[in-house]
Protein backbone atom coordinates (compact mmCIF):
# COMPACT_ATOMS: atom_id res chain seq x y z
CA UNK A 1 0.00 0.00 0.00
CA UNK A 2 1.52 3.36 -1.01
CA UNK A 3 2.18 5.99 1.62
CA UNK A 4 -0.35 8.76 2.11
CA UNK A 5 1.84 11.32 0.31
CA UNK A 6 2.12 9.06 -2.74
CA UNK A 7 -1.63 8.41 -2.75
CA UNK A 8 -2.25 12.17 -2.58
CA UNK A 9 0.21 12.77 -5.43
CA UNK A 10 -1.40 9.99 -7.49
CA UNK A 11 -4.89 11.45 -7.01
CA UNK A 12 -3.60 14.94 -7.81
CA UNK A 13 -2.00 13.72 -11.03
CA UNK A 14 -5.16 11.87 -12.03
CA UNK A 15 -7.18 15.06 -11.48
CA UNK A 16 -4.63 17.01 -13.49
CA UNK A 17 -4.76 14.54 -16.39
CA UNK A 18 -8.55 14.72 -16.35
CA UNK A 19 -8.41 18.54 -16.49
CA UNK A 20 -7.40 18.49 -20.14
CA UNK A 21 -4.52 20.91 -19.55
CA UNK A 22 -1.27 20.24 -21.46
CA UNK A 23 0.77 17.34 -20.11
CA UNK A 24 4.05 18.61 -18.70
CA UNK A 25 7.07 16.39 -18.22
CA UNK A 26 8.74 16.24 -14.82
CA UNK A 27 11.57 18.38 -16.20
CA UNK A 28 9.15 20.99 -17.50
CA UNK A 29 7.28 21.06 -14.19
CA UNK A 30 10.54 21.29 -12.22
CA UNK A 31 11.71 24.17 -14.42
CA UNK A 32 8.38 25.96 -14.10
CA UNK A 33 8.35 25.58 -10.32
CA UNK A 34 11.98 26.64 -10.02
CA UNK A 35 11.50 29.86 -11.99
CA UNK A 36 8.23 30.76 -10.28
CA UNK A 37 9.29 29.89 -6.72
CA UNK A 38 12.93 30.96 -6.42
CA UNK A 39 14.42 34.42 -6.74
CA UNK A 40 15.92 35.34 -10.10
CA UNK A 41 17.33 36.37 -12.35
CA UNK A 42 17.37 32.92 -13.93
CA UNK A 43 19.57 31.93 -16.86
CA UNK A 44 19.52 28.75 -18.91
CA UNK A 45 23.00 27.96 -17.62
CA UNK A 46 21.99 28.48 -13.99
CA UNK A 47 18.81 26.46 -14.34
CA UNK A 48 20.70 23.63 -16.03
CA UNK A 49 23.15 23.63 -13.12
CA UNK A 50 20.40 23.48 -10.47
CA UNK A 51 18.57 20.69 -12.32
CA UNK A 52 21.83 18.90 -13.18
CA UNK A 53 20.92 18.64 -16.85
CA UNK A 54 22.44 20.07 -20.03
CA UNK A 55 21.59 23.51 -21.38
CA UNK A 56 19.86 21.99 -24.45
CA UNK A 57 17.51 20.09 -22.09
CA UNK A 58 16.53 23.35 -20.41
CA UNK A 59 16.18 25.09 -23.77
CA UNK A 60 13.79 22.40 -25.06
CA UNK A 61 11.69 22.58 -21.88
CA UNK A 62 11.73 26.37 -22.05
CA UNK A 63 10.58 26.28 -25.67
CA UNK A 64 7.53 24.27 -24.65
CA UNK A 65 6.79 26.33 -21.54
CA UNK A 66 7.20 29.65 -23.33
CA UNK A 67 4.95 28.38 -26.12
CA UNK A 68 2.28 27.73 -23.50
CA UNK A 69 2.86 31.18 -22.02
CA UNK A 70 4.05 29.77 -18.67
CA UNK A 71 7.56 31.30 -18.86
CA UNK A 72 9.19 33.94 -21.03
CA UNK A 73 12.65 34.91 -22.19
CA UNK A 74 13.82 38.46 -21.48
CA UNK A 75 16.96 40.19 -22.77
CA UNK A 76 19.21 41.76 -20.16
CA UNK A 77 19.09 45.53 -20.71
CA UNK A 78 22.63 45.90 -19.35
CA UNK A 79 24.10 43.22 -21.64
CA UNK A 80 21.91 42.33 -24.60
CA UNK A 81 23.80 39.03 -25.03
CA UNK A 82 22.28 37.69 -21.81
CA UNK A 83 18.82 36.17 -21.78
CA UNK A 84 16.88 35.66 -18.57
CA UNK A 85 14.05 33.21 -17.97
CA UNK A 86 11.14 34.96 -16.27
CA UNK A 87 7.81 33.86 -14.79
CA UNK A 88 4.52 34.90 -16.35
CA UNK A 89 1.05 35.53 -14.99
CA UNK A 90 -0.26 32.61 -17.07
CA UNK A 91 2.34 30.33 -15.50
CA UNK A 92 1.45 31.57 -12.03
CA UNK A 93 -2.24 30.89 -12.71
CA UNK A 94 -1.40 27.39 -13.93
CA UNK A 95 0.59 26.67 -10.76
CA UNK A 96 -2.15 28.12 -8.55
CA UNK A 97 -4.60 25.72 -10.20
CA UNK A 98 -2.23 22.81 -9.78
CA UNK A 99 -1.80 23.74 -6.13
CA UNK A 100 -5.60 23.74 -5.70
CA UNK A 101 -5.70 20.20 -7.10
CA UNK A 102 -3.04 19.03 -4.64
CA UNK A 103 -4.76 20.78 -1.73
CA UNK A 104 -8.09 19.22 -2.65
CA UNK A 105 -6.56 15.76 -2.73
CA UNK A 106 -4.76 16.29 0.58
CA UNK A 107 -8.07 17.21 2.17
CA UNK A 108 -10.03 14.43 0.50
CA UNK A 109 -12.08 16.58 -1.87
CA UNK A 110 -12.78 15.58 -5.42
CA UNK A 111 -12.55 18.18 -8.16
CA UNK A 112 -14.89 17.80 -11.08
CA UNK A 113 -13.16 16.69 -14.29
CA UNK A 114 -14.23 19.99 -15.83
CA UNK A 115 -12.80 22.07 -12.94
CA UNK A 116 -10.44 24.63 -14.45
CA UNK A 117 -6.84 24.68 -13.32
Amino acid sequence: MPRASLRTWMRALISYVRSGKPDLTNRQMALLLLVHNTPGPHTVRGLAHVLDVSKPVVTRALNTLSGLGYLRRERDDADRRNVFVAPTRTGAQFLEGFERIIDAQEHGFKLAASHPL
